[in-house]
């Protein structure tokens, strides 16, 4: 896994299309403090092509996750947001501008570190 910095996200975000449209395939809770999200996208470095990429989690300190039997149904055509602020990195579903509006999420999630690996679709 690499380290996905705070400098680096908006760049990740463009290469993936902010995940618009993506498909939102599992989301693991590995412990209390560490939980891993796969999303299927388009990756634009790749001429488009699909990949799945693999999001971990780190040092969680507030979490709201769908059930698994809900995944297939969310509709992902607002693609996520990922904001860095006051030391954390916060993951939401949908576009959202500060990390408290991402609380209003189905699924949000605010951790202190965050990894990702590109696997094959």
């Amino acid at each position: 896994m690499k380290p996905l910095l705070k400098n680096d996200l908006n760049t990740f975000l463009k290469r993936f299309g902010n995940f618009v449209d993506a498909e939102l395939r599992s989301i693991e809770i590995i412990s209390p403090t560490i939980v891993k999200i796969t999303v299927a996208t388009q990756d634009s470095a790749r001429a488009f092509d699909w990949v799945a990429i693999v999001l971990e989690f780190s040092g969680v300190s507030d979490a709201k996750v769908p059930e698994s039997s809900k995944l297939p149904h969310i509709d992902m055509s607002d693609g996520i947001t990922l904001l860095f602020a006051e030391n954390s990195f916060t993951f939401a579903l949908g576009v959202y501008s500060t990390p408290l509006s991402a609380t209003n999420s189905i699924c949000s999630i605010k951790a202190t570190s965050l990894k990702y690996k590109e696997t094959s679709f």
